[in-house]
């Protein structure tokens, strides 16, 4: 159930940016990016910020720092795996290196994929039971401290896509939400 109100909660925080804030160059007021050049930071109105990065941008959450390092798009089957009539499945390469002082768990619901501007443009990594890539994330993983993992999540968006944004959105045990932080990037067909 917390799966689904985050991923509501994840929606409804990527719609109701476009109007909100006031925009400048990240890192302004505090060190949660690495690089001015390759992010902007929007600050939202409760005080929270929605960085916004590219492919190779390295984002800087409350725990742990990811990257975007390559994705691509295909209609053919991976591993066994065929993506529903209409659709192609994106393969996205992920790094993540743990930054907080403790082991963090993490699940591969922790991202999301993101595409047009509907209210449905939006999908969660494919569940894993078996990886369909050697290097896929699987569903429920830990980062130990200072640990690095690399590694692909694998989704399904409408075939014909190739415009995307990588998600992720701080949640707090007080169920809270904090920073929310894009990579954007076009896929390459495979």
């Amino acid at each position: 159930m917390k799966k689904i109100l985050a991923a509501a909660l994840t929606a409804m925080m990527v719609l109701s940016l476009a109007g909100c804030g006031k925009t400048g160059i990240a890192g302004a007021g505090n060190d949660w990016v690495e690089n001015d050049d390759d992010i902007t930071a929007t600050k939202l109105d409760d005080g929270s910020y929605y960085y916004e990065g590219r492919i190779g941008s390295t984002m800087k959450t409350a725990w742990f720092n990811y990257s975007v390092d390559d994705a691509y798009y295909t209609t053919d089957a991976i591993g066994g795996y065929t993506p529903a009539e209409g659709n192609e499945l994106v393969v996205v390469e992920i790094t993540i290196k743990n930054t907080f002082g403790q082991t963090v768990p993490m699940s591969n619901w922790d991202f999301d994929l993101e595409w047009g501007n509907g209210d449905d443009d939006y999908a969660y990594p494919i569940e894993v039971s078996e990886s369909i890539l050697d290097n896929q994330f699987p569903s429920e993983y830990e980062l130990k401290v200072n640990e690095s993992r690399t590694g692909t999540l694998v989704f399904e968006a409408p075939e014909g896509t190739e415009d995307f944004g990588v998600g992720f959105v701080e949640y707090y045990e007080d169920e809270t939400e904090g920073n929310g932080f894009w990579i954007y990037f076009t896929a390459e067909e495979k």
